[in-house]
């Protein structure tokens, strides 16, 4: 056999050499350190971010039933009240103790607004704008923007005032 046909033999009988791997391919199946810290990161925040809509949901949720519970011990106040008013209503006989019995049911009333925090609005002296209403002025001797008349009493529940005390004031 000549030389050059013993080559070709042997390239046939041999086996293909195993290519070297690149770098690159290798980097593909094998995760980086920081490719991974970045995805546990990730799947932390996405969690975070679900537990506080949770959060924000059954807070507001405690909010609203809050609420309705607080109306309820309003109420609650409230009953012995409607039971003056019913037992009144039955007796309308005697004009003087029905009388009597509904100044007992106002007084009643008031007292568990007051207990609760709810003041009326003073209608003396000079104009508040802050906790008066001006509906009527009159010409008067008093000085300009004194208090003449309460038309109509204002209340305020702690701080707030709920309904300003409509007055007439004094004009030159």
């Amino acid at each position: 056999m000549s030389d050059d046909a013993k080559k070709l033999d042997k390239k046939v009988d041999a086996k293909p050499e195993p290519k070297a791997v690149k770098p690159e391919v290798k980097a593909e199946h094998k995760k980086d350190p920081k490719d991974a810290k970045i995805e546990e990161l990730t799947n932390d925040l996405k969690r975070l971010q679900a537990e506080f809509e949770n959060y924000k949901k059954r807070s507001e949720k405690e909010c609203c039933q809050f609420r309705e519970y607080s109306k309820a011990d309003i109420i609650k106040k409230f009953l012995p009240i409607i039971d003056s008013f019913e037992l009144a209503l039955k007796n309308t006989k005697n004009h003087d103790e029905f009388v009597k019995g509904l100044e007992l049911i106002y007084s009643n009333f008031y007292s568990v607004l007051k207990e609760e925090g709810l003041e009326p609005i003073s209608a003396k002296g000079k104009l508040d704008p802050y906790l008066h209403e001006v509906l009527l002025s009159e010409q008067s001797d008093k000085e300009e923007d004194t208090i003449i008349e309460e038309l109509q009493k204002g209340y305020r529940f702690k701080d707030k005032v709920l309904r300003h005390t409509k007055v007439k004031v004094a004009k030159k």
